[in-house]
């Protein structure tokens, strides 16, 4: 019978993980690299497992495990995607008042772009929801700047050529009102809905993310943010 772990036992590429700093799969990279210590010896195994109270050191500096925190803004227009800027603009990081981890943007929205935006300090929780083949759908509100064509609606159904790339959405609808449409896509490429319609000679005037995963805009008004529910992190999970 296999000998179970103690509780205070754990991975040391998961510890490297909690720590924020990255995903397991990289951990276990930096292992191979000869980059981790453990109590001042140098880690050569893969799937060492070591006590949370151990001295763990990543590239010559110490690390320590972070809570978890999962945080879902609703982010304003003029707020830039990064958490310093050289040019003296607005960052989205600048919203997040009071939330005392280091935590990380999952992906981008443009300046113009408003709506859902996750952060977190689990590093492989981000790597799943960025990674193409998990497929994390994303809803988008588009506002054009004139009613889109039928023609140009079986264009972009279609396939959209971009940057010498076949782009597909997975699914695009016209709303009620004119220039109104939606757009279900699961690509992250950067502008990829704004180039669709710029392809088209369309001018997108609004464009407000409302779904990402399973999450949405219910109760969180705009240049505010929350934390998930433990429901909702094991849901994203769950991809």
């Amino acid at each position: 019978m296999r000998k179970k772990s103690e509780p205070s036992e754990v991975r040391i590429n998961k510890f490297i993980s909690q720590s924020g700093i990255c995903s397991r799969r990289e951990a276990d990279s930096l292992i191979k690299k000869g980059l981790v210590r453990i109590n001042g010896k140098s880690c050569k195994i893969l799937g060492q497992k070591i006590k949370t109270y151990d001295k763990v050191e990543v590239n010559g500096k110490e690390i320590k495990p972070e809570k978890k925190s999962y945080i879902l803004l609703n982010k304003p227009k003029d707020f830039i995607t990064t958490s310093k800027d050289t040019h003296g603009r607005r960052t989205v990081f600048e919203l997040l008042k009071g939330i005392n981890e280091r935590v990380f943007h999952v992906g981008r929205l443009d300046r113009k772009t408003t709506g859902l935006l996750l952060f977190t300090n689990d590093g492989d929780l981000t790597k799943k929801l960025t990674h193409p083949s998990h497929k994390v759908k994303k809803v988008y509100y588009v506002k054009l700047d004139r009613a889109l064509e039928e023609s140009d609606l079986k264009k972009i159904k279609l396939g959209i050529k971009i940057d010498e790339e076949l782009v597909f959405v997975n699914n695009i609808n016209k709303l009620d009102k004119k220039g109104e449409i939606g757009v279900e896509i699961h690509i992250g490429k950067n502008r990829i809905i704004r180039k669709i319609f710029e392809t088209l000679n369309y001018k997108v005037e609004k464009l407000d993310r409302v779904l990402f995963g399973t999450l949405t805009k219910k109760n969180l008004p705009r240049g505010k943010w929350r934390k998930l529910s433990e429901n909702e992190v094991r849901s994203l999970k769950s991809f």
